[in-house]
This record gives structure tokens, sequence and C-alpha cells, in this order.
């Protein structure tokens, strides 16, 4: 009996994920960002269509099979492949360059065969095309060509049909989406660091030079969340985005606040009189609480990481709403999590 199954990532790059001198490209319209990717994908034939259409940088498609015979694996293999878009470049009106990339040979581990199980690792990815000019931290110390980007896909298939994927690397950049067998979201890359990613993701710095990174991965928030970060980010008035450091506490339980937030990047950890409760990641809706409950903090909330977090005007979002994005959550609530 045949088993198949599929684990998918889909990087694109989300609005305020870019600084420094890059983001002047943005900002100027001369290339733009990404329209966030569907939340369920059929992950071959919706793959190829947002291929088709441009609406990812860069993805990553692990299919894999099992042969079983009398409850044993006796025979497994790859299939699925990787997908870079060109990028392209207004200038003024109605110019346009079109950059092709450069996409790397996919790099397939031996499948690691036990014997009610199978472990595939798959890498796929590329450059841009787009020359990208700029000092670097190792040697040679100056590169022109864009910086490598990549994810690295893990897939477990067992014989009882169950199948377990995951992201196990990636570049630093754009942000990474993973989607399970059925095609529904379920995590993504927590920090997309534009600066470090220029500086260090080149040449042989990749896994194609034997180097990979290991992203931080947080469960994908609800569908409601993602629906209102539409709302705040594109619903009419623009929203204040605030820098978090890393370390820096975005909300203190017990202080009055009133502010309601979107975090755009990064990793905030939940906690309750001193106690972690969560790690939460870009697209997670916080604060909520206190806007609905008389507005005292009842959690804290600090910056694993660099964070970037925007900040809800008044009355942009339906309270209704928000009182069930609130059920979801229930952090601030030890006995419920």
């Amino acid at each position: 009996m045949r088993l198949e199954s599929s684990v998918t990532s889909i990087s694109w790059i989300p609005s305020e994920s870019v600084s420094g001198l890059p983001k002047v490209a943005f900002v100027a319209g001369a290339t733009h960002y990404d329209d966030p990717p569907p939340d369920r994908i059929s992950p071959a034939e919706d793959l190829e269509g947002l291929f088709a259409a441009e609406r990812f940088r860069f993805a990553n498609h692990l299919s894999a099979w099992i042969d079983v015979d009398g409850g044993r694996v006796v025979d497994a293999g790859y299939s699925g492949r990787g997908y870079i878009s060109c990028t392209r470049v207004r200038l003024g009106r109605v110019a346009e360059i079109v950059f092709q990339p450069a996409e790397f040979p996919e790099l397939r581990a031996e499948p690691e065969i036990g014997t009610t199980t199978v472990r595939f690792v798959q890498t796929t990815g590329g450059r841009t095309g787009m020359p990208a000019p700029r000092r670097v931290r190792k040697r040679p110390l100056v590169q022109w060509a864009s910086p490598s980007c990549w994810t690295t896909l893990a897939l477990t298939i067992s014989a009882d049909g169950s199948s377990d994927g995951e992201l196990v690397g990636a570049s630093q950049f754009p942000r990474h989406w993973v989607y399970g067998s059925d095609g529904v979201l379920e995590s993504k890359s927590g920090f997309a660091a534009s600066r470090e990613w220029l500086q260090t993701s080149f040449g042989v710095h990749s896994p194609w030079g034997d180097e990979d990174s290991k992203p931080f991965v947080t469960l994908a928030e609800s569908a409601l969340e993602r629906q209102l970060s539409e709302t705040i980010m594109r619903g009419g008035e623009k929203p204040a985005v605030r820098k978090v450091p890393e370390g820096s506490l975005l909300t203190t339980q017990g202080e009055e606040g009133a502010d309601l937030y979107l975090l755009l990047d990064g990793i905030l950890e939940v906690a309750v009189d001193g106690e972690k409760l969560a790690d939460l990641g870009p697209g997670a809706i916080v604060g909520e609480r206190a806007v609905l409950e008389g507005g005292r903090r009842t959690a804290s909330l600090q910056a694993v990481t660099d964070c970037t977090v925007a900040v809800a005007a008044p009355g942009q979002i339906d309270r209704d709403k928000l009182a069930v994005v609130s059920q979801g959550h229930h952090r601030e609530n030890p006995a419920t999590t």
C-alpha cells in the first residue's frame, strides 16, 4: 500500500518588514510588499496558480510517499519541487525591469527509513536575480548579487497513515508560512531580519555551502486574527508602528493601558505573575483583554526578539469580533492553558 503526504512553505515580504536603505525602494513604489498568502491551499493545484500570479517570492513543496507491506515500510521516495518568482522593479510610471531568479538545485537528504516511519528533508531556494550591492560581515566584505533565500522542510510519514511536517531551517528573510498536508496554515517563522539577512546570506553561507540557520517558529494565529490584521493595516487610518527592542516590555501586568496591538514581526512572551504562558508570533492580536475589560493589563508581554507592532486606531476593531479573539486566547488564565 502506498501512502503519500506533504508539507509546504510559502515565503513572502510583509509590510513593515524591511529596514534601512532598502526600505526606500518599497516606500517609493519601485518594488512592493506582498499581500498575505491564503489561509488554506491545495498544495499541488493552488501553488501553481499562486506562482503564476507571482503571489509569493519563493515556495518549497515537499511531497513524499512510502510503500507499506504488513505494517512495515518497504520503500520510500520524494516528489514535489521548489518555486522562485521573478522580481519586478518599476522605473517611473510605465517602465519596468524584470529580474529573473537564480534557482538553486533542490537538496534532498536520503530518506531515513525505519520499521514504521520515514523522515524526509528537502531544501529549496535561490536568489532573486536583482543586484544588491552592499557591505557584508564576512569576506570578501562586499557583495553585488542578491542574498540567498531558502527553507528546509522535514516530513515524517508513518505506516499508520499519519504524518508530521515542520520548518527546520530557513533564511532569516523573508517571512515563511508553513502548510500541512491538508493545505491548512499551521505555523510561521517569527522573525524576518532583513538587515541581518543582507549582511550574512551569500556565497557558501547557505545550505548549498553546508550552512543553515534554525528559524524561530510559532503556531499560526486564528483566521479571525488574520482578518482583523487586514482591517488594522488597510482598513482606513494608517496605524502607528512601534519598535520594541529585544528584552523590552510591551505591556506590564497590572498597569493601565487601552492600546490594542498587532504583532507585525518578532516573538513576544506572555507571562502572568512571572510565569511564562506562551510565545506569540507575527499576526497575533494582543492587548485585547484590557480594551474589553476596563483598561488594565492582565499579562506582561516581553520581546524575545526585536519586535515591530502596529497600534490599532480607537474604534477600528469591532468589539464583538475582539471578544471572540479574546475567548480563543485565554492566555492570562493559567487554568485554561
